[in-house]
């Protein structure tokens, strides 16, 4: 047994981490949260261009098919299935004398393209987020059907009513941007032409009917950044008799003599998903229809997953013939 004195003398020792040991742990600590953060942000930038990415193919996607749908209806109800600037009650209205009306002034509902006139409240400006300025597409088409459908505004087109719609990008209407790149949509205003013996002439409805034409539209594609047409013309005679080349409705106009066939429409939309993306740089730099489009310069904007889609539609009504012989 130990006496008092004894026990006054046992010396007591204590374990725990020196000074390296805690060093390694703090190192392997910091290591493994860091791996761990960058796992996460991976998932979370992933995560990110997947739900923009998907926002692209829900409402572009869709919203182009229905333009699609929409442009085959051109020049339907017409007797003449020759489409050119001329044509009365033409498909594609590129003037007032395809309207029937050749004094018609309001050049800004008229299918556009950059350089062109434009007049009319709510008519095209030539809008969008690149460097380059985008287009409208006006087409018109008389309800043959034995039954009613809807316009691109939701409308009912009564049976023997001629339609015109036009296709253009415009600010949402809840945009509140201040720097380069806007909140811009596709937008479709739709309307009526009467076909009277007297005078053809544009219809007018009472108060915020959607079938008055030249006003502000419905939205049909949102997140749009640029929207570019091409018209494809078909020559009768000559060296490229039978060929289908596809012009810019500016180029196409200024054509002198007679004006080739319009037979197909190129169209092409530039998109972009509402979900931010995070952790890289974003595509600024694009092709559409085959022309270089930059996106403007705004610090201020976020980065967004962009896309292009291009689609090429034959005119079902517009048909022309060609046949070639030699001996």
């Amino acid at each position: 047994m130990l006496s008092t004195d004894s026990y006054n003398h046992v010396d007591y020792h204590q374990s725990g981490f020196t000074l390296i040991e805690l060093m390694i742990s703090l190192v392997l600590g910091l290591i493994i949260s860091a791996a761990v953060m960058q796992i996460y942000i991976i998932s979370v930038k992933t995560s990110s261009v997947q739900a923009s990415g998907s926002e692209l193919q829900d409402a572009s996607v869709f919203g182009l098919q229905q333009l699609e749908k929409k442009v085959r209806l051109a020049n339907l109800g017409n007797p003449a299935t020759r489409i050119d600037a001329t044509t009365a009650q033409g498909g594609i209205v590129l003037t007032g004398a395809n309207l029937g009306i050749a004094s018609y002034t309001n050049t800004g509902y008229l299918t556009r393209r950059a350089g062109d006139s434009a007049a009319g409240t709510d008519g095209w400006t030539g809008i969008s987020n690149t460097s380059v300025a985008s287009d409208q597409l006006t087409i018109q088409y008389t309800n043959i059907t034995d039954s009613a459908f809807s316009d691109c505004e939701g409308s009912n087109v009564e049976v023997n009513d001629i339609a015109i719609e036009r296709y253009f990008l415009r600010l949402a209407t809840s945009d509140s941007s201040s720097g380069a790149i806007k909140n811009l949509v596709l937008a479709c205003d739709a309307g009526r032409v009467i076909n009277a013996a007297a005078a053809t002439t544009i219809a007018t409805f009472s108060g915020s009917d959607s079938r008055n034409f030249g006003k502000a539209g419905q939205e049909f594609i949102v997140n749009a950044d640029q929207f570019k047409v091409l018209l494809g013309v078909q020559y009768d005679t000559g060296v490229n008799a039978g060929k289908i080349i596809y012009l810019p409705s500016s180029a196409y106009l200024s054509i002198t003599g007679d004006k080739p066939a319009i037979t197909s429409l190129k169209l092409g939309l530039l998109v972009h998903g509402s979900t931010p993306i995070l952790g890289s740089d974003d595509q600024t730099s694009f092709t559409l229809l085959g022309q270089s489009n930059e996106l403007k310069t705004d610090t201020a904007r976020q980065k967004q997953v962009r896309a292009t889609y291009e689609t090429t539609t034959l005119l079902r009504n517009a048909r022309v013939v060609n046949v070639k012989t030699s001996l």
